[in-house]
């Protein structure tokens, strides 16, 4: 599944396959969050713990941000520059919120 390369609106039905897979993504990792806070674990490994979890909690954040931009009609537009985010981008970084050139100037 790719989006029209070369176009400056997204193709609607990409939209809607991505919005699938990324909600699937985002039920996935809740219950990857959910099993790693009820394990007790191994005291020793409460730091790995304690990164997959920030990790888990930072993959849910960018689902549910890039769900709720396709949601508002937003999905695609940079955040600083108001420009289109090309698909090629979108396809590689589904979360993302800035346009290359803007996501340099700006950083993480």
């Amino acid at each position: 599944m790719s989006a029209p390369a070369g176009t400056t609106s997204i193709d609607q039905t990409w939209l809607r396959d991505l919005r699938a897979r990324l909600a699937h993504e985002h039920a996935e990792q809740t219950a990857r969050l959910t099993e790693l806070t009820a394990d007790t674990g191994d005291p020793g490994e409460a730091h790995t713990q304690a990164a997959l979890l920030a990790a888990a909690r930072q993959s849910i954040e960018q689902l549910a941000g890039a769900l709720q931009r396709i949601d508002d009609g937003r999905y695609g537009t940079c955040d600083s520059c108001a420009g289109v985010i090309p698909p090629e981008r979108l396809e590689v970084i589904p979360h993302a919120r800035r346009c290359v050139p803007c996501q340099q100037k700006h950083g993480a």
